[in-house]
C-alpha cells in the first residue's frame, strides 16, 4: 500500500487550515483502520460535509461524526474517534495559532510533537504521519 499523502488528499500544509485537516486526515490515518477506510472518512467529514475548519467540526454533533464515520465503514471506533475528533478540533482551535508561532520562533519540531500527542486517540503513529509533510512545509516557509 502506497503512502498516502497530503497532496493526494487535496491538502496544502501551509497554513493553520492546511495543518488542521492534514491533522485530522493523519488521525483518521494513524487508527488500526485500512488506510482507504481512513481517506473515506476524511473524504466524506471535510470535502462532502465541509466539516474543513476546527470550528466546523467542534459544532457538530456527536451522533452526526458517529454517522459519517459509520458510512465510511469505521465501524468498530466510530463512537471512540468521534469524540476524540471532537477534543481533537476544539483543543486546536484553542491552541494551534499560538502551537504554530511557537514552532516558527523556535523551529521546535520537539514541542510540536509533545503537543501533539496531548490529544486523546494521537499516538506515535499519527504524529508520525503527520511530521512526515506536515512540519517540513510549514518550517520551509518560514525560511528556517
Amino acid at each position: 500500500m502506497k503512502t498516502i499523502t497530503a497532496c493526494d488528499l487535496g491538502i496544502e500544509v501551509t497554513d493553520a487550515l492546511g495543518v488542521f485537516r492534514w491533522l485530522v486526515a493523519s488521525f483518521l490515518m494513524g487508527k488500526r483502520i485500512r488506510s482507504a477506510v481512513a481517506v473515506e472518512a476524511y473524504r466524506i467529514l471535510v470535502d462532502q460535509k465541509g466539516l474543513d475548519t476546527p470550528l466546523k467540526l467542534a459544532q457538530t454533533s456527536h451522533p452526526t461524526l458517529v454517522r459519517l464515520l459509520g458510512q465510511a465503514g469505521y465501524a468498530r471506533y466510530d463512537q471512540s474517534t468521534a469524540r476524540r475528533l471532537l477534543g481533537l478540533s476544539k483543543k486546536v482551535q484553542a491552541e494551534l495559532d499560538a502551537q504554530l508561532d511557537a514552532l516558527r520562533e523556535a523551529s521546535n519540531a520537539e514541542g510540536f510533537k509533545r503537543w501533539l500527542l496531548s490529544f486523546e486517540g494521537v499516538g506515535p503513529k499519527t504524529v508520525e504521519i503527520f511530521m512526515r509533510e506536515g512540519l517540513g512545509q510549514l518550517t520551509m516557509l518560514h525560511g528556517h
